[in-house]
C-alpha cells in the first residue's frame, strides 16, 4: 500500500463505495432525532462555480457533524430546472432547453459527488420532471379553489429581448435583472398569487424567526412596507368614477390645492379623452412610461406633470381640485394616486412653485395661529388653520376626528396600507410549469379537473432563438375540449414563475416518490419546518418571502403542520476575486474543476472553508488552495507514519501516563472541544479548521518521544480523535486513513468524539509578569495556584526584584491564570 497521497485514487474510491453502500439516504424508521439540512438546489443551466462549492460545502459540514452527534440526518439535493437562466442559456447555443438541462443535471451530479457531498441522492428529482411539476399545477388549483389565485388585465414589466413578463423584484435599475435590458411597461392578461392576503402574517412572522440574519428579516419587513393612514375618496367632476387616495397626514386634507395620478392609472383614458391636449398628454405618458420606476421615484428626476383639464371633488369642502398626470406617481403603489399638499410636503410644494399651483397653509406651529399663512414648508406638528370645523384643533386630534369623519359620510376612513403588490407569476416563455387553465368561449376560464394532471409540456415543439414561445403555435398542446361543456377550448400559453417551483420544493423532498399527493402530511410534519437552510443574501425577498406565503397557506389548508418553512438561515458571503464578485464578464472565474482536478476536492473544501467565517465575503486565493493542500498532505505524512505503529494499540486512555503524554492529550482534547463548540453552535467553520491545525502541530511536536506502551497509547487516541473531526471537513482523506488504521466500518458512521475535561486542563501555566504595566519577565507555576502563592513565585524571581529595589510597591494586581501587575512608585 502505497504512503503517497493520491487523491485521485483516494476519491474516486471511496465514492463508489458511499454510493455501493447509500451511506447517506436518512434512516426513515430510525429511533433518532431527526435533522432536516438544506442548501437552495441549482440552476442547472452551465458548470458549477464557486459560489456553489461554498454553499454546497457549508452544508455537508453541518450534514455530515449532526450525523456524527446522534441525528437522522435529511440532506437531499435537486434541480430548479424550470425558468428563464436554462431558456436563455438553450437560445443562445441554439439548443433545445430540454437537452441541454438534463445534459447540465448530469454533468454537474457528477461534480457534486466528486466534491464528497453527503447527499441523499435516492430523493432527488428535477422540477422540469412531470413527476414534479404535476403537484406544482395541483398546488395552483389549490390555490386558485380558495380565491388565491386571479387573473386580471394589469400594466406589468415588460422585457423585449426574454419576451416575458418580470415581477418587480426581477426589475433591477429599471433593467431586467437576467440580461439587463432595459425593461418596458405593457398591458397584459396575467396570472397573480394573492400574497397582498398574507401581508400582516408575513411581517408579524418575522418576530419568529430567531434563526435568521437581522439584515434578511430587515430587506422583507422593508419589502413588504406596512404603513398606517387614512383612505379619503374624492369623487371627480363630470364622472362617476372616484379618485381614492392613501395619505398618514389626513389633518392636511383643506390643504389640498390639486391631485396628482399615475400614468397607470386605470383612469387616465377615460379622463384625457376628447381634451384639447389629448396628444400632448399621450405623448407625455409615452415617455414617461419608457422609465423604470426607480428613475421616475429618483431623487435626481425633475418631478413633473401635465394637467388633464378634470377636477376632483374634495369630500370635506366641495373644493374643485384639478388633476395631473405624474412622472413620480406609481400605478402599482397605494390607489396611484396621491394629493398634493404644498404647504406641507417638501416635494408638492417644489411641484406647485414650478406649475403654479396654489399653496395653503393649513398647519402652523402651536402659539402662531393668528399668523397665518407660512413663507416655508411646515411639516411638524400644530394647531390646524383654515380646516372649517376643525380649526383649532391638535392636528394629532384632528388625524382622527377627520379620519372618523370621512368613515362616516362614507368618504373614506382608517386603511392599512403596503408596498407589497400582488405575486405576478405569468410568463410568456416555454420553459416552465403550464399553468393548468383552459379557456372556453362559453365557460370562460375553466381549471384543468386534477385527474387529468399533469399538463405536460411538450418537448417536441420547434424551439427558435426569437424569444417566442413555441407553445402558441403547438396546436396539439393549445386546442383541447371544455372539462365543464365538451366544446373546442384552448389552452393557457403561459407558464408559471419558476419561483413557484422553488416555494415548495424543500416539502417534496420529504416524500419525493408520491405519487398520490405532493407529500403525505405525516412525512412533511416529521421533518418540517427545515432545521438549517442555507443560501446567498439575493434570495432574500424573492424566494425566501414566497416560500413562507405558501408554507402558510399549507398550513391554513392543514397540509403541514409548520406555518414556516426554514427554522434556521444562513446567508453565505459571496466568493470574490481581486474584490470583485467572480464572473465570466470580469474574466476572474475560477474552475472548480480544474482546482479538484490540481489538488483535489478535500482541498478545495478546506481551503473555502478555512479562508473565511461562512457569513462573510471569502477572497480567492491560489496560495491559500495550495497551503491546504499542503496541510492534507502533513496530516497524510503524520498519520501514516504511525500507522503501523499504533493499529493494534488497544483503544482507550492509557494508564500512568508521563507528562509529555498529558501535554499531548491537553492539546488533543482542547481542539475537539474547540472544533466541537465551532461547528455546533456557530459554525465558525474556520476557527475548527484553525484549532485542528494546532492539533497537528501538536502531534508533530511529539514524534521526537521515545514510543514506549503510554506514547503509543496516547498518539493512537490522538490519531482517532484527529481523523474523527477532519471527517466533516476532508472526507476522502479521514475514510482512507481511518480504514488503514484498522477499521472496516465507515468514519462517517461513527459517533462525534467526546473530548475529556479534565484533559484540558494545563498542569502549569506561564503568567506574565508587568511592572508599571510593561513587560518585564513570564514565570511558570502549578495550574490553579492561589494569588498568594503566585505573588511568593513572581517576587522571588531576580528580574523583578532588579525593577523593584529600592521603589515603593503601590498595588500589586493578580489576574488569574494570565498575569499579574505590580505597582511603583
Amino acid at each position: 500500500m502505497t504512503n503517497r497521497y493520491n487523491f485521485h485514487e483516494i476519491e474516486e474510491k471511496w465514492q463508489r463505495y458511499w454510493d455501493a453502500a447509500r451511506l447517506y439516504a436518512d434512516k426513515e424508521d430510525a429511533d433518532l432525532p431527526r435533522y432536516y439540512c438544506l442548501e437552495m438546489f441549482p440552476y442547472p443551466s452551465g458548470r458549477l462555480h464557486m459560489g456553489h462549492v461554498r454553499v454546497y460545502s457549508i452544508g455537508d459540514v453541518i450534514a455530515r457533524s449532526k450525523r456524527m452527534q446522534g441525528y437522522n440526518v435529511l440532506h437531499p439535493m435537486g434541480w430548479d430546472a424550470f425558468g428563464l437562466p436554462a431558456e436563455n442559456a438553450a437560445i443562445q447555443r441554439n439548443i433545445h432547453p430540454h437537452k441541454w438541462t438534463w445534459s447540465n443535471i448530469d454533468h454537474m451530479r457528477k461534480e457534486l459527488k466528486r466534491l464528497g457531498l453527503s447527499y441523499d441522492w435516492d430523493r432527488e428529482y428535477s422540477t422540469c420532471e412531470p413527476d414534479y411539476y404535476k403537484w406544482t399545477q395541483w398546488l395552483f388549483l389549490l390555490l386558485y379553489k380558495h380565491g388565491l389565485a386571479y387573473r386580471k388585465r394589469a400594466a406589468v414589466n415588460w422585457c423585449p429581448s426574454c419576451a416575458t413578463v418580470l415581477a418587480n423584484e426581477q426589475v433591477v435599475a429599471g433593467l431586467c435583472e437576467r440580461c439587463d435590458t432595459e425593461v418596458e411597461k405593457t398591458d397584459l392578461e396575467q396570472w397573480f398569487f394573492r400574497i397582498t392576503d398574507y401581508a400582516d402574517r408575513l411581517l408579524d412572522g418575522l418576530d419568529k424567526l430567531d434563526g435568521w440574519p437581522e439584515k434578511v428579516k430587515a430587506m422583507q419587513a422593508n419589502w413588504i412596507g406596512r404603513s398606517e393612514g387614512t383612505e379619503i375618496v374624492f369623487s371627480i367632476e363630470g364622472f362617476e368614477d372616484t379618485l381614492p387616495v392613501f395619505t398618514t397626514r389626513p389633518d392636511t386634507v383643506f390643504g389640498v390645492t390639486y391631485m396628482v395620478i399615475a400614468p397607470e392609472h386605470p383612469l387616465v383614458g377615460k379622463l384625457i379623452a376628447g381634451q384639447e391636449n389629448e396628444k400632448a398628454i399621450r405623448a407625455f405618458l409615452k415617455e414617461v412610461l419608457s422609465q423604470d420606476e426607480i428613475t421616475r421615484t429618483s431623487e435626481e428626476t425633475e418631478k413633473r406633470g401635465v394637467l388633464t383639464g378634470r377636477y376632483a371633488i374634495n369630500p370635506l369642502n366641495n373644493e374643485r381640485i384639478p388633476i395631473l398626470i405624474g412622472n413620480y406617481v406609481l400605478g402599482g403603489y397605494g390607489t396611484g394616486a396621491v394629493m398634493g399638499v404644498p404647504a406641507h410636503d417638501q416635494r408638492d410644494f417644489a411641484f406647485a412653485k414650478e406649475y403654479g399651483l396654489p399653496i395653503r397653509t393649513v398647519v402652523v406651529p402651536k402659539g402662531e395661529v393668528e399668523k397665518g399663512a407660512l413663507s416655508e414648508v411646515y411639516i411638524d406638528d400644530g394647531i390646524l388653520v383654515n380646516s372649517g370645523e376643525f380649526s383649532g384643533m391638535d392636528n394629532r386630534e384632528a388625524m382622527e376626528k377627520i379620519t372618523a369623519y370621512l368613515d362616516s359620510i362614507g368618504r373614506g376612513g382608517h386603511r392599512v396600507n403596503y408596498r407589497l403588490r400582488d405575486w405576478l407569476i405569468s410568463r410568456q416563455r416555454y420553459w416552465g410549469t403550464p399553468i393548468p387553465i383552459i379557456y372556453c368561449d362559453k365557460c370562460g376560464a375553466v381549471p384543468v379537473p386534477e385527474a387529468d394532471l399533469p399538463v405536460v409540456l411538450p418537448t417536441d415543439v420547434e424551439f427558435r432563438p426569437t424569444g417566442r414561445s413555441p407553445l402558441l403555435d403547438c396546436e396539439e398542446f393549445v386546442n383541447t375540449s371544455c372539462p365543464q361543456c365538451g366544446g373546442p377550448a384552448r389552452r393557457e400559453t403561459d407558464t408559471m414563475d419558476t419561483f413557484i417551483d422553488s416555494s415548495w420544493y424543500f416539502l417534496r423532498y420529504t416524500d419525493p416518490k408520491n405519487s398520490e399527493r405532493p407529500f403525505a402530511k405525516e412525512k412533511a410534519d416529521a421533518w418540517m419546518p427545515v432545521d438549517q437552510y442555507i443560501g446567498g443574501v439575493e434570495h432574500a425577498i424573492l424566494h425566501l418571502m414566497y416560500s413562507r406565503f405558501l408554507q402558510m397557506v399549507l398550513a391554513d389548508l392543514g397540509m403541514v403542520a409548520a406555518d414556516i418553512p426554514f427554522q434556521n438561515l444562513l446567508a453565505q458571503g459571496m466568493v470574490l476575486q481581486h474584490g470583485a464578485k467572480m464572473s465570466k464578464s470580469k474574466g476572474n472565474v475560477v474552475d472548480p474543476d480544474r482546482i479538484v482536478s490540481q489538488y483535489g476536492a478535500d482541498t478545495a473544501r478546506l481551503f473555502i472553508l478555512f479562508a473565511s467565517p461562512p457569513e462573510k465575503d471569502l477572497e480567492w486565493s491560489d496560495e491559500g488552495v495550495e497551503g491546504s493542500y499542503r496541510f492534507i498532505n502533513r496530516v497524510w505524512r503524520l498519520v501514516t507514519e504511525y500507522i503501523d505503529l499504533v493499529k493494534n494499540v488497544p483503544t482507550g486512555v492509557p494508564e500512568n501516563l508521563g507528562p509529555r503524554e498529558r501535554d499531548l492529550r491537553r492539546i488533543v482534547h482542547n481542539s475537539v472541544k474547540k472544533v466541537t463548540e465551532d461547528i455546533s453552535s456557530r459554525f465558525s467553520f474556520n476557527t475548527a479548521i484553525s484549532a485542528i491545525m494546532e492539533m497537528v502541530n501538536g502531534m508533530y511536536q511529539y514524534k521526537d518521544v521515545p514510543l514506549d506502551e503510554q506514547a503509543l497509547g496516547a498518539m493512537r487516541e490522538a490519531v482517532e480523535l484527529l481523523l474523527l473531526v477532519l471527517a466533516p471537513f476532508t472526507p476522502y482523506v479521514a475514510e482512507e486513513l481511518w480504514h488503514r488504521l484498522g477499521h472496516s466500518e465507515s468514519i462517517h458512521c461513527q459517533p462525534w468524539p467526546q473530548y475529556d475535561e479534565a484533559a484540558t486542563k494545563a498542569e502549569e501555566i506561564t503568567i506574565v509578569v508587568q511592572v508599571n504595566g510593561k513587560v518585564r519577565d513570564r514565570v511558570v507555576v502549578p495550574a490553579g495556584s492561589e494569588t498568594e502563592v503566585i505573588k511568593e513565585t513572581v517576587f522571588a524571581q531576580p528580574r523583578v526584584q532588579e525593577y523593584v529595589a529600592g521603589r515603593t510597591i503601590v498595588n500589586t494586581i493578580v489576574v488569574p491564570g494570565k498575569l499579574i501587575n505590580i505597582v511603583v512608585k
